[in-house]
């Protein structure tokens, strides 16, 4: 059975595969159709963190395919009022998909072990692949080739950093994480991107002009994460000198563009000036939440039978040579 835990459960080709279903079924719903490839499915959401983008972008995007979603908060008492084992077997008997925000990875992981049901991470402690799927498809658009440009990362080296830095690593971006030391990515993350992909261009620096050198993308999220509330005012002074200002953006070539993936904090990690100005792509990158899903959703139903390749070219969507 096939889940998406992180990045790293689909190849190179898939990750393409994905990310050109999700481009082309943006296409058809820009043209006013939408085909209900989905029908009758139904979608799980199991949040233990509160969510606008992933549970509506979710919700909206298995509703445009002809399914249906449905939210488990904390009333399910999932980890809670009965194991892990008996709960999973019991969603599957009535849904198609689960999407799993966890507070923990290793949670998402034991949902997964009795591999009842495709499993999606919809953000944990240590990864949110489905916030990198919609980034890249955002650089995609925004470039026409994602090949050997560059994304740096501003701030701290957190589950939506580990998450860029090995979609980049993927696709033949480079990847630069820009703050304090005492926030980089932990070295067994990089150690795991470099040994599947020992082409991986990765670096961390403080300096700014270092990192904001040759970047295509600064991309920045909050300084202090869900969970994190009792050291913000620690990191609002780490992280201050890193703020996502016309001075610090200054250092990096015309044209580079702002990522975020929202709710911003505007005044600390980033200025209104910034992502308010021209080159952010802030609202495209949050639109392309629902479409990378969709492109996720349909590519797990060709994996497990769900749907065929003729339904989709029906409409007109072109499968990448090769893809299985």
């Amino acid at each position: 059975m096939r889940h998406l835990l992180s990045l790293f459960d689909i190849s190179q080709q898939e990750l393409q595969t994905i990310l050109s279903i999700s481009e082309q079924v943006k296409g058809v719903l820009l043209s006013g159709r939408r085909p209900a490839w989905l029908a009758r499915r139904v979608l799980a959401l199991l949040f233990e963190k509160p969510s606008l983008r992933t549970r509506v972008s979710f919700e909206a995007g298995i509703s445009q395919l002809g399914g249906t979603a449905m939210f488990l908060g904390s009333e399910v008492g999932w980890q809670k009022r009965e194991k892990t084992s008996d709960f999973i077997q019991v969603l599957s008997q009535y849904t198609d998909y689960v999407v799993c925000r966890a507070k923990s990875h290793e949670s998402l992981l034991e949902l997964a072990s009795f591999n009842c049901v495709p499993i999606i991470n919809g953000l944990t402690d240590k990864s949110h692949p489905c916030q990198a799927l919609a980034d890249l498809l955002t650089v995609r658009q925004a470039t026409g080739s994602m090949v050997g440009r560059q994304v740096t990362f501003v701030g701290d080296g957190n589950n939506v950093a580990y998450s860029m830095a090995l979609a980049c690593a993927m696709v033949g971006m480079r990847f630069r994480l820009l703050g304090p030391q005492s926030h980089f990515m932990d070295s067994q993350i990089l150690s795991e991107i470099s040994d599947r992909y020992p082409n991986a261009d990765i670096e961390q620096t403080e300096d700014i002009a270092t990192g904001m050198h040759g970047a295509d993308f600064a991309y920045t999220d909050v300084w202090t994460s869900m969970g994190q509330e009792a050291e913000a005012e620690a990191r609002q002074q780490a992280f201050a000198p890193y703020q996502v200002n016309g001075k610090l953006m200054s250092h990096a070539p015309a044209g580079c563009k702002l990522l975020h993936c929202l709710p911003a904090r505007r005044g600390e990690e980033v200025t209104d000036e910034v992502i308010d100005g021209p080159d952010s792509l802030i609202v495209d990158q949050a639109g392309n939440r629902m479409h990378a899903q969709k492109g996720l959703l349909i590519w797990l139903a060709l994996q497990h039978g769900h749907l065929s390749a003729s339904e989709l070219e029906q409409e007109g969507i072109e499968l990448p040579i090769g893809t299985s």
